[in-house]
Protein backbone atom coordinates (compact mmCIF):
# COMPACT_ATOMS: atom_id res chain seq x y z
CA UNK A 1 0.00 0.00 0.00
CA UNK A 2 1.23 3.72 -0.70
CA UNK A 3 0.28 6.51 1.39
CA UNK A 4 -0.63 10.06 0.21
CA UNK A 5 -0.73 12.63 2.69
CA UNK A 6 -2.48 16.19 1.04
CA UNK A 7 -1.18 18.88 3.03
CA UNK A 8 -3.29 21.70 1.19
CA UNK A 9 -7.06 22.03 1.07
CA UNK A 10 -7.80 20.12 -2.12
CA UNK A 11 -11.38 19.04 -2.97
CA UNK A 12 -12.34 15.11 -3.08
CA UNK A 13 -13.42 15.37 -6.50
CA UNK A 14 -9.84 16.78 -7.25
CA UNK A 15 -8.25 13.35 -5.76
CA UNK A 16 -11.21 11.18 -6.40
CA UNK A 17 -8.65 9.08 -7.89
CA UNK A 18 -6.02 8.44 -5.77
CA UNK A 19 -9.03 7.60 -2.70
CA UNK A 20 -10.35 5.06 -5.51
CA UNK A 21 -7.32 3.50 -5.81
CA UNK A 22 -7.31 -0.26 -4.15
CA UNK A 23 -3.41 0.43 -3.31
CA UNK A 24 -3.72 4.43 -2.30
CA UNK A 25 -4.23 5.39 1.25
CA UNK A 26 -4.85 8.84 1.16
CA UNK A 27 -4.35 11.22 4.78
CA UNK A 28 -5.99 14.60 4.29
CA UNK A 29 -4.22 16.81 7.03
CA UNK A 30 -4.07 20.76 5.72
CA UNK A 31 -2.68 23.46 7.83
CA UNK A 32 0.46 21.13 9.21
CA UNK A 33 3.33 23.88 10.43
CA UNK A 34 6.53 22.53 9.08
CA UNK A 35 7.90 21.30 12.37
CA UNK A 36 4.06 18.83 12.58
CA UNK A 37 4.74 18.03 8.87
CA UNK A 38 8.44 16.41 9.55
CA UNK A 39 6.73 14.97 12.78
CA UNK A 40 5.27 12.50 10.33
CA UNK A 41 6.27 12.67 6.42
CA UNK A 42 8.49 9.76 7.20
CA UNK A 43 5.38 7.51 6.66
CA UNK A 44 4.33 8.89 3.37
CA UNK A 45 5.21 8.21 -0.36
CA UNK A 46 3.59 10.92 -1.40
CA UNK A 47 2.74 14.35 -1.17
CA UNK A 48 0.31 16.58 -2.33
CA UNK A 49 0.15 20.31 -2.39
CA UNK A 50 -1.15 23.34 -3.85
CA UNK A 51 0.86 26.95 -2.46
CA UNK A 52 0.49 26.90 1.02
CA UNK A 53 2.30 24.64 1.82
CA UNK A 54 6.14 25.50 2.00
CA UNK A 55 7.92 21.78 0.87
CA UNK A 56 11.55 22.70 2.24
CA UNK A 57 14.84 20.67 2.81
CA UNK A 58 13.90 19.76 6.27
CA UNK A 59 11.04 17.96 5.08
CA UNK A 60 12.20 16.20 2.58
CA UNK A 61 14.87 14.97 5.00
CA UNK A 62 12.78 13.89 7.29
CA UNK A 63 10.60 11.98 4.08
CA UNK A 64 12.28 9.06 3.77
CA UNK A 65 10.15 7.14 1.62
CA UNK A 66 9.00 10.24 -0.52
CA UNK A 67 8.63 9.39 -3.82
CA UNK A 68 7.29 12.40 -5.77
CA UNK A 69 5.86 15.51 -4.71
CA UNK A 70 2.62 16.80 -6.77
CA UNK A 71 1.63 20.42 -6.80
CA UNK A 72 -1.88 20.93 -8.15
CA UNK A 73 -1.38 23.92 -10.01
CA UNK A 74 1.78 25.70 -12.25
CA UNK A 75 3.81 27.64 -9.82
CA UNK A 76 6.67 25.14 -7.87
CA UNK A 77 8.39 28.30 -5.85
CA UNK A 78 7.11 26.80 -2.71
CA UNK A 79 8.90 23.27 -3.19
CA UNK A 80 12.77 23.32 -3.14
CA UNK A 81 13.27 21.51 -5.95
CA UNK A 82 17.34 21.31 -5.75
CA UNK A 83 16.91 19.36 -2.10
CA UNK A 84 14.34 16.89 -3.81
CA UNK A 85 16.73 16.03 -6.89
CA UNK A 86 19.19 15.41 -4.34
CA UNK A 87 17.04 12.64 -2.43
CA UNK A 88 15.93 11.42 -5.78
CA UNK A 89 12.10 12.79 -5.45
CA UNK A 90 10.33 14.15 -8.12
CA UNK A 91 8.50 17.24 -8.45
CA UNK A 92 5.71 17.47 -10.93
CA UNK A 93 3.56 20.23 -11.71
CA UNK A 94 0.02 20.47 -13.74
CA UNK A 95 1.00 22.72 -16.87
CA UNK A 96 -1.95 21.75 -18.64
CA UNK A 97 -5.13 22.02 -16.23
CA UNK A 98 -5.14 25.81 -16.82
CA UNK A 99 -5.41 25.74 -20.75
CA UNK A 100 -9.40 26.56 -20.80
CA UNK A 101 -9.80 28.47 -18.79
CA UNK A 102 -7.17 30.75 -19.53
CA UNK A 103 -7.68 30.84 -22.89
CA UNK A 104 -11.69 32.05 -21.87
CA UNK A 105 -10.52 34.76 -19.78
CA UNK A 106 -8.81 36.28 -22.04
CA UNK A 107 -11.44 35.87 -24.62
CA UNK A 108 -13.36 37.31 -22.25
CA UNK A 109 -11.13 39.98 -21.62
CA UNK A 110 -11.02 40.39 -25.82
CA UNK A 111 -15.10 40.80 -25.89
CA UNK A 112 -15.28 43.52 -22.58
CA UNK A 113 -12.54 45.37 -24.40
CA UNK A 114 -14.36 45.41 -27.54
CA UNK A 115 -17.95 46.45 -26.26
CA UNK A 116 -16.36 48.77 -23.37
CA UNK A 117 -18.28 46.74 -20.99
CA UNK A 118 -16.33 47.58 -17.80
CA UNK A 119 -17.06 51.25 -18.58
CA UNK A 120 -20.12 51.56 -19.47
CA UNK A 121 -21.11 49.07 -16.20
CA UNK A 122 -19.63 51.48 -14.10
CA UNK A 123 -21.19 54.83 -15.38
CA UNK A 124 -24.76 52.93 -15.08
CA UNK A 125 -24.22 51.80 -11.76
CA UNK A 126 -23.56 55.40 -10.71
CA UNK A 127 -26.81 56.47 -12.47
CA UNK A 128 -25.99 57.61 -15.75
CA UNK A 129 -27.28 55.95 -18.88
CA UNK A 130 -24.77 56.60 -21.21
CA UNK A 131 -25.41 55.05 -24.67
CA UNK A 132 -22.45 56.60 -26.18
CA UNK A 133 -19.85 53.66 -25.59
CA UNK A 134 -19.89 52.53 -29.62
CA UNK A 135 -18.04 49.47 -29.47
CA UNK A 136 -16.71 47.54 -32.82
CA UNK A 137 -17.84 43.64 -33.96
CA UNK A 138 -15.14 40.66 -33.27
CA UNK A 139 -16.28 39.29 -37.05
CA UNK A 140 -14.09 40.45 -39.98
CA UNK A 141 -11.63 41.32 -38.11
CA UNK A 142 -7.95 40.26 -37.50
CA UNK A 143 -6.43 38.85 -34.96
CA UNK A 144 -3.24 38.18 -33.90
CA UNK A 145 -1.84 35.79 -31.68
CA UNK A 146 1.61 35.50 -30.89
CA UNK A 147 2.19 32.18 -28.40
CA UNK A 148 0.41 29.13 -30.28
CA UNK A 149 0.95 26.65 -27.47
CA UNK A 150 -1.52 25.10 -25.46
CA UNK A 151 -3.51 28.50 -24.88
CA UNK A 152 -2.90 29.81 -28.28
CA UNK A 153 -4.23 27.41 -29.90
CA UNK A 154 -7.24 27.49 -27.94
CA UNK A 155 -7.75 31.17 -28.42
CA UNK A 156 -7.10 30.55 -32.26
CA UNK A 157 -9.87 28.09 -32.36
CA UNK A 158 -12.90 30.77 -30.76
CA UNK A 159 -11.88 33.56 -32.63
CA UNK A 160 -12.54 31.67 -35.95
CA UNK A 161 -16.05 30.78 -34.92
CA UNK A 162 -16.58 34.13 -33.97
CA UNK A 163 -15.62 34.51 -37.89
CA UNK A 164 -12.17 36.13 -37.69
CA UNK A 165 -8.88 36.12 -39.51
CA UNK A 166 -6.30 34.35 -37.71
CA UNK A 167 -2.72 35.80 -37.66
CA UNK A 168 -0.26 33.20 -35.73
CA UNK A 169 3.29 33.18 -34.74
CA UNK A 170 5.12 31.02 -32.71
CA UNK A 171 9.06 30.40 -33.48
CA UNK A 172 8.24 26.46 -33.63
CA UNK A 173 4.77 27.14 -35.30
CA UNK A 174 5.36 25.58 -38.86
CA UNK A 175 3.09 25.47 -41.69
CA UNK A 176 1.60 22.32 -41.62
CA UNK A 177 0.36 22.60 -37.89
CA UNK A 178 -1.23 26.17 -38.61
CA UNK A 179 -3.48 24.62 -40.98
CA UNK A 180 -4.59 21.85 -38.72
CA UNK A 181 -5.39 25.02 -36.62
CA UNK A 182 -6.99 27.32 -39.00
CA UNK A 183 -4.64 30.14 -38.98
CA UNK A 184 -2.01 32.02 -41.04
CA UNK A 185 1.64 32.04 -40.02
CA UNK A 186 2.85 35.43 -39.75
CA UNK A 187 5.82 37.71 -38.08
CA UNK A 188 5.73 39.30 -35.07
CA UNK A 189 6.06 42.47 -37.73
CA UNK A 190 3.40 41.18 -40.10
CA UNK A 191 0.72 40.45 -37.00
CA UNK A 192 1.60 44.23 -35.81
CA UNK A 193 1.07 45.82 -38.64
CA UNK A 194 -2.27 44.20 -39.69
CA UNK A 195 -3.86 42.82 -36.67
CA UNK A 196 -7.33 44.59 -35.11
CA UNK A 197 -6.56 42.62 -31.86
CA UNK A 198 -3.31 41.20 -30.61
CA UNK A 199 -3.55 38.41 -28.18
CA UNK A 200 -0.53 37.39 -25.90
CA UNK A 201 0.42 33.46 -25.09
CA UNK A 202 4.14 33.89 -24.79
CA UNK A 203 6.62 32.82 -22.14
CA UNK A 204 8.46 35.68 -20.94
CA UNK A 205 12.18 35.46 -21.90
CA UNK A 206 15.21 37.71 -23.14
CA UNK A 207 13.36 37.94 -26.44
CA UNK A 208 10.08 38.26 -25.90
CA UNK A 209 10.46 40.80 -23.01
CA UNK A 210 9.10 44.06 -24.53
CA UNK A 211 7.87 41.79 -27.46
CA UNK A 212 5.69 45.16 -27.85
CA UNK A 213 7.15 48.10 -27.43
CA UNK A 214 7.61 51.82 -28.88
CA UNK A 215 8.81 50.60 -32.16
CA UNK A 216 5.73 48.12 -33.13
CA UNK A 217 3.55 50.67 -31.58
CA UNK A 218 4.65 53.54 -34.34
CA UNK A 219 3.71 50.92 -37.34
CA UNK A 220 0.24 49.11 -35.99
CA UNK A 221 -2.99 49.65 -37.55
CA UNK A 222 -4.68 53.01 -35.66
CA UNK A 223 -7.35 51.44 -33.42
CA UNK A 224 -5.65 48.52 -32.94
CA UNK A 225 -6.63 46.38 -29.22
CA UNK A 226 -4.57 44.37 -27.22
CA UNK A 227 -4.69 41.66 -24.65
CA UNK A 228 -2.63 40.00 -22.75
CA UNK A 229 -3.52 37.41 -20.00
CA UNK A 230 0.18 35.68 -20.32
CA UNK A 231 3.28 36.99 -18.50
CA UNK A 232 3.40 41.06 -18.00
CA UNK A 233 6.77 42.46 -19.47
CA UNK A 234 6.07 40.74 -22.53
CA UNK A 235 4.15 44.25 -23.61
CA UNK A 236 5.99 47.70 -22.91
CA UNK A 237 3.19 48.82 -20.54
CA UNK A 238 4.68 52.52 -20.51
CA UNK A 239 5.12 52.65 -24.13
CA UNK A 240 1.22 50.89 -24.09
CA UNK A 241 0.05 54.12 -22.21
CA UNK A 242 1.73 56.59 -24.88
CA UNK A 243 -0.47 54.92 -27.74
CA UNK A 244 -3.22 54.96 -26.43
CA UNK A 245 -3.24 58.40 -25.49
CA UNK A 246 -1.38 58.69 -29.19
CA UNK A 247 -4.86 57.45 -30.41
CA UNK A 248 -3.14 54.50 -32.20
CA UNK A 249 -4.71 51.88 -29.47
CA UNK A 250 -8.06 51.85 -28.97
CA UNK A 251 -7.50 50.07 -25.95
CA UNK A 252 -5.96 47.56 -23.44
CA UNK A 253 -7.21 44.60 -21.51
CA UNK A 254 -4.68 43.38 -19.24
CA UNK A 255 -4.22 40.30 -16.49
CA UNK A 256 -0.62 40.35 -16.18
CA UNK A 257 1.45 43.15 -14.82
CA UNK A 258 5.22 43.37 -15.16
CA UNK A 259 5.77 43.54 -11.18
CA UNK A 260 2.51 42.27 -9.47
CA UNK A 261 1.05 43.80 -8.06
CA UNK A 262 1.14 46.78 -9.67
CA UNK A 263 2.01 49.93 -7.36
CA UNK A 264 -1.08 51.96 -6.61
CA UNK A 265 -0.18 54.84 -9.43
CA UNK A 266 0.25 52.75 -12.00
CA UNK A 267 -1.24 54.11 -15.59
CA UNK A 268 -2.96 51.29 -16.40
CA UNK A 269 -4.89 51.39 -12.86
CA UNK A 270 -7.10 54.94 -13.67
CA UNK A 271 -6.56 54.89 -17.61
CA UNK A 272 -10.46 54.82 -18.90
CA UNK A 273 -8.96 53.04 -22.09
CA UNK A 274 -7.56 49.52 -20.06
CA UNK A 275 -9.48 46.96 -18.51
CA UNK A 276 -7.47 45.34 -15.72
CA UNK A 277 -7.78 42.42 -13.76
CA UNK A 278 -5.74 41.16 -10.71
CA UNK A 279 -3.78 37.42 -12.36
CA UNK A 280 -7.39 35.43 -12.64
CA UNK A 281 -6.46 33.72 -15.84
CA UNK A 282 -6.51 30.15 -13.87
CA UNK A 283 -9.23 31.25 -11.23
CA UNK A 284 -12.31 28.48 -12.02
CA UNK A 285 -13.56 26.30 -10.22
CA UNK A 286 -13.25 23.56 -12.92
CA UNK A 287 -9.55 24.58 -13.82
CA UNK A 288 -8.74 24.23 -9.60
CA UNK A 289 -9.86 20.62 -10.19
CA UNK A 290 -8.33 19.84 -13.23
CA UNK A 291 -4.65 20.85 -11.85
CA UNK A 292 -5.47 18.15 -8.62
CA UNK A 293 -6.94 15.62 -11.18
CA UNK A 294 -3.49 15.78 -13.89
CA UNK A 295 -1.36 15.73 -10.97
CA UNK A 296 -3.32 13.25 -8.78
CA UNK A 297 -3.30 10.86 -12.29
CA UNK A 298 0.73 11.25 -12.06
CA UNK A 299 1.41 10.41 -8.72
CA UNK A 300 -0.46 7.59 -8.77
CA UNK A 301 2.12 6.51 -12.41
CA UNK A 302 4.93 7.56 -9.93
CA UNK A 303 3.72 5.40 -7.42
CA UNK A 304 3.17 2.27 -9.34
CA UNK A 305 6.43 2.46 -11.63
CA UNK A 306 4.31 3.34 -14.40
CA UNK A 307 5.40 6.08 -17.55
CA UNK A 308 4.71 9.89 -16.14
CA UNK A 309 4.96 13.30 -17.72
CA UNK A 310 4.80 17.32 -16.45
CA UNK A 311 7.89 16.10 -13.90
CA UNK A 312 9.81 19.38 -13.29
CA UNK A 313 13.05 18.24 -11.84
CA UNK A 314 15.64 16.27 -13.28
CA UNK A 315 14.13 12.22 -12.52
CA UNK A 316 16.76 9.93 -10.68
CA UNK A 317 19.79 8.32 -12.68
CA UNK A 318 21.66 5.32 -12.29
CA UNK A 319 25.05 6.71 -10.52
CA UNK A 320 27.12 4.77 -12.78
CA UNK A 321 25.43 6.95 -15.69
CA UNK A 322 25.16 10.03 -14.04
CA UNK A 323 29.13 10.29 -13.46
CA UNK A 324 29.81 9.65 -16.92
CA UNK A 325 27.29 11.82 -18.15
CA UNK A 326 26.86 14.72 -15.81
CA UNK A 327 30.50 16.61 -17.02
CA UNK A 328 28.29 16.70 -20.61
CA UNK A 329 25.25 18.36 -19.11
CA UNK A 330 26.76 21.87 -19.42
CA UNK A 331 27.68 21.05 -22.98
CA UNK A 332 25.16 19.82 -24.38
CA UNK A 333 22.42 22.83 -22.98
CA UNK A 334 24.95 25.23 -24.77
CA UNK A 335 25.47 23.16 -27.96
CA UNK A 336 21.57 23.05 -28.51
CA UNK A 337 21.20 27.14 -27.44
CA UNK A 338 23.78 28.08 -29.85
CA UNK A 339 22.47 26.08 -32.79
CA UNK A 340 18.97 27.11 -32.06
CA UNK A 341 20.39 30.96 -32.64
CA UNK A 342 21.33 30.32 -35.88
CA UNK A 343 18.19 30.61 -37.53
CA UNK A 344 14.98 32.53 -36.70
CA UNK A 345 12.59 29.97 -38.12
CA UNK A 346 10.32 27.21 -36.73
CA UNK A 347 12.89 23.79 -35.42
CA UNK A 348 11.05 20.90 -37.14
CA UNK A 349 13.61 18.05 -36.35
CA UNK A 350 16.23 17.85 -33.99
CA UNK A 351 19.05 15.18 -34.45
CA UNK A 352 21.45 14.40 -32.05
CA UNK A 353 24.29 12.23 -32.25
CA UNK A 354 26.73 10.77 -30.02
CA UNK A 355 30.25 9.42 -31.11
CA UNK A 356 33.28 7.86 -28.75
CA UNK A 357 32.47 6.76 -25.09
CA UNK A 358 29.18 8.56 -25.34
CA UNK A 359 28.15 5.49 -27.57
CA UNK A 360 28.11 3.05 -24.87
CA UNK A 361 25.83 4.91 -22.28
CA UNK A 362 22.09 5.37 -21.80
CA UNK A 363 22.32 8.92 -22.98
CA UNK A 364 18.73 9.65 -22.49
CA UNK A 365 19.50 11.70 -20.09
CA UNK A 366 21.80 14.06 -21.76
CA UNK A 367 19.07 14.13 -24.65
CA UNK A 368 16.78 16.04 -22.44
CA UNK A 369 19.71 19.13 -21.62
CA UNK A 370 20.32 19.20 -25.82
CA UNK A 371 16.69 19.94 -26.15
CA UNK A 372 16.16 22.24 -23.36
CA UNK A 373 18.91 23.83 -24.77
CA UNK A 374 17.19 24.37 -28.31
CA UNK A 375 13.69 25.42 -26.75
CA UNK A 376 15.21 27.26 -23.98
CA UNK A 377 15.22 30.23 -26.42
CA UNK A 378 11.69 30.58 -27.32
CA UNK A 379 10.10 28.85 -23.72
CA UNK A 380 12.58 30.65 -21.52
CA UNK A 381 11.75 29.24 -17.30
CA UNK A 382 9.18 26.91 -18.77
CA UNK A 383 10.75 23.91 -20.23
CA UNK A 384 13.70 21.68 -17.87
CA UNK A 385 15.27 18.59 -18.87
CA UNK A 386 12.42 16.44 -17.80
CA UNK A 387 9.82 18.11 -19.50
CA UNK A 388 11.47 19.16 -22.78
CA UNK A 389 11.09 16.60 -24.61
CA UNK A 390 7.62 16.58 -23.89
CA UNK A 391 7.13 20.12 -24.89
CA UNK A 392 9.13 19.15 -28.55
CA UNK A 393 6.81 16.43 -29.05
CA UNK A 394 3.36 18.31 -28.62
CA UNK A 395 4.94 21.39 -31.03
CA UNK A 396 5.37 18.80 -33.45
CA UNK A 397 9.52 19.02 -33.20
CA UNK A 398 11.15 15.66 -34.33
CA UNK A 399 13.48 14.20 -31.87
CA UNK A 400 16.05 12.10 -34.08
CA UNK A 401 19.45 9.99 -31.76
CA UNK A 402 22.57 8.11 -33.27
CA UNK A 403 25.46 7.05 -32.17
CA UNK A 404 28.64 5.85 -33.31
CA UNK A 405 31.73 4.93 -32.47
CA UNK A 406 34.00 6.62 -34.72
CA UNK A 407 35.27 10.65 -33.32
CA UNK A 408 37.08 12.27 -36.18
CA UNK A 409 40.03 12.26 -33.75
CA UNK A 410 38.00 13.40 -29.91
CA UNK A 411 37.20 10.93 -27.18
CA UNK A 412 33.74 12.13 -27.55
CA UNK A 413 32.05 13.97 -29.83
CA UNK A 414 28.27 15.47 -29.47
CA UNK A 415 26.51 17.02 -32.32
CA UNK A 416 23.36 18.60 -33.01
CA UNK A 417 22.06 19.57 -36.47
CA UNK A 418 18.59 21.70 -36.12
CA UNK A 419 16.51 21.03 -39.40
CA UNK A 420 14.41 24.09 -40.02
CA UNK A 421 10.78 24.84 -41.45
CA UNK A 422 12.36 27.04 -44.02
CA UNK A 423 14.27 23.93 -44.94
CA UNK A 424 17.60 24.71 -43.71
CA UNK A 425 20.05 22.62 -41.46
CA UNK A 426 22.68 23.85 -38.81
CA UNK A 427 24.88 21.95 -37.35
CA UNK A 428 27.14 22.19 -34.23
CA UNK A 429 29.25 19.80 -32.36
CA UNK A 430 31.44 20.21 -29.27
CA UNK A 431 33.61 18.23 -27.09
CA UNK A 432 35.07 18.14 -23.79
CA UNK A 433 38.71 18.78 -23.41
CA UNK A 434 41.25 18.16 -20.37
CA UNK A 435 42.27 21.45 -19.02
CA UNK A 436 40.08 23.05 -21.26
CA UNK A 437 36.37 22.02 -20.57
CA UNK A 438 33.79 22.16 -23.09
CA UNK A 439 34.36 23.45 -26.49
CA UNK A 440 33.25 23.57 -29.57
CA UNK A 441 34.53 22.49 -32.28
CA UNK A 442 32.34 22.23 -35.72
CA UNK A 443 29.59 25.03 -37.14
CA UNK A 444 28.40 23.77 -39.96
CA UNK A 445 31.27 23.01 -42.48
CA UNK A 446 33.86 24.95 -40.22
CA UNK A 447 35.96 23.77 -37.77
CA UNK A 448 36.40 25.96 -34.53
CA UNK A 449 37.72 25.84 -31.19
CA UNK A 450 35.87 28.17 -28.26
CA UNK A 451 34.68 27.82 -24.96
CA UNK A 452 30.63 28.62 -25.09
CA UNK A 453 30.72 31.14 -22.46
CA UNK A 454 30.31 34.91 -21.49
CA UNK A 455 29.07 37.00 -24.38
CA UNK A 456 29.41 35.80 -27.75
CA UNK A 457 29.14 37.54 -31.11
CA UNK A 458 28.59 35.24 -34.20
CA UNK A 459 29.11 36.48 -37.98
CA UNK A 460 28.92 35.35 -41.04
CA UNK A 461 30.50 36.78 -43.85
CA UNK A 462 33.19 36.51 -47.34
CA UNK A 463 36.36 35.56 -47.06
CA UNK A 464 37.98 38.60 -48.06
CA UNK A 465 40.88 41.17 -46.95
CA UNK A 466 39.95 43.26 -44.48
CA UNK A 467 37.14 42.04 -42.38
CA UNK A 468 38.13 41.53 -39.53
CA UNK A 469 39.83 44.90 -39.51
CA UNK A 470 36.43 46.37 -40.10
CA UNK A 471 34.95 44.63 -37.43
CA UNK A 472 37.60 45.10 -34.97
CA UNK A 473 37.26 49.29 -35.43
CA UNK A 474 33.43 49.45 -35.54
CA UNK A 475 33.24 47.73 -32.43
CA UNK A 476 36.14 49.22 -30.60
CA UNK A 477 34.37 52.57 -31.82
CA UNK A 478 31.03 51.15 -29.89
CA UNK A 479 33.32 50.49 -26.52
CA UNK A 480 32.90 46.55 -27.24
CA UNK A 481 36.33 44.89 -26.61
CA UNK A 482 37.27 41.61 -27.94
CA UNK A 483 39.01 39.34 -25.90
CA UNK A 484 38.87 36.33 -27.83
CA UNK A 485 38.70 35.35 -31.88
CA UNK A 486 37.87 32.05 -33.35
CA UNK A 487 37.42 32.37 -37.65
CA UNK A 488 36.94 29.79 -39.56
CA UNK A 489 36.50 28.40 -43.70
CA UNK A 490 36.71 25.54 -45.76
CA UNK A 491 38.04 27.65 -48.93
CA UNK A 492 40.53 30.94 -49.43
CA UNK A 493 37.67 33.70 -50.75
CA UNK A 494 34.62 31.82 -50.27
CA UNK A 495 32.03 31.35 -46.97
CA UNK A 496 33.72 32.08 -43.79
CA UNK A 497 33.10 32.83 -40.05
CA UNK A 498 33.96 34.26 -36.75
CA UNK A 499 33.25 34.10 -33.35
CA UNK A 500 33.93 36.66 -31.01
CA UNK A 501 34.26 36.82 -27.51
CA UNK A 502 33.87 40.23 -26.16
CA UNK A 503 33.75 41.72 -23.08
CA UNK A 504 29.97 42.79 -22.94
CA UNK A 505 26.69 42.41 -25.17
CA UNK A 506 27.10 43.96 -28.43
CA UNK A 507 24.22 46.25 -28.46
CA UNK A 508 21.61 45.62 -30.79
CA UNK A 509 22.35 48.92 -33.38
CA UNK A 510 26.11 47.80 -33.07
CA UNK A 511 25.02 44.23 -34.65
CA UNK A 512 23.01 46.41 -37.48
CA UNK A 513 25.62 48.54 -37.73
CA UNK A 514 28.29 45.33 -38.42
CA UNK A 515 25.94 43.83 -41.07
CA UNK A 516 26.01 47.18 -42.76
CA UNK A 517 29.62 46.41 -43.29
CA UNK A 518 31.08 45.61 -46.99
CA UNK A 519 30.67 41.25 -47.53
CA UNK A 520 29.02 40.84 -43.78
CA UNK A 521 26.26 38.88 -44.03
CA UNK A 522 24.85 37.55 -40.39
CA UNK A 523 25.98 39.35 -36.73
CA UNK A 524 24.10 37.52 -33.81
CA UNK A 525 25.18 38.07 -30.15
CA UNK A 526 24.95 34.79 -28.33
CA UNK A 527 24.67 34.91 -24.31
CA UNK A 528 26.55 32.26 -21.70
CA UNK A 529 26.00 33.72 -19.28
Amino acid sequence: MFKVLVSDPISDMGIQQLMDASDVIVDKKPGLSEDELVGIIGEYDALLVRSQTKVTEKIMAAGTQLKVIGRAGVGVDNINLEAATNRGIVVINAPDGNTITTCEHAFAMMMALARHIPQAYAKTIQGTWDRKFLGVELRNKTLGVLGMGRIGSEVAKRAKAFGMDILGYDPFLTEDRAEKIGVKVATVDEIVRQADFITVHTPLTPETKHMISRPQFEVMKKGMRIINCARGGVVDELALVEAIDQGIVAGAAFDVFEKEPPEADHPFLNHPKVIVTPHLGASTVEAQENVAIDVSEQVLHILRNEPFKNAVNMPPVAPSVMSKLQPFFGLGEKIGAFATQLNNEAVKEIHVDYAGDLSEVDTQPLTRYVIKGVLSRHFGSDVNTVNSMHLAKIRDVNVVVSKATATKGFTNLLSVTLKFSDGTERRVAGTLLNGFGARIVQIDKFPVDFAPEGNLVFIAHNDKPGIIGNVGTLLGKNNVNIATMQVGRKIIGGDAIMVLGVDKEAPKEVLSELTTLPEINKALQMNFN
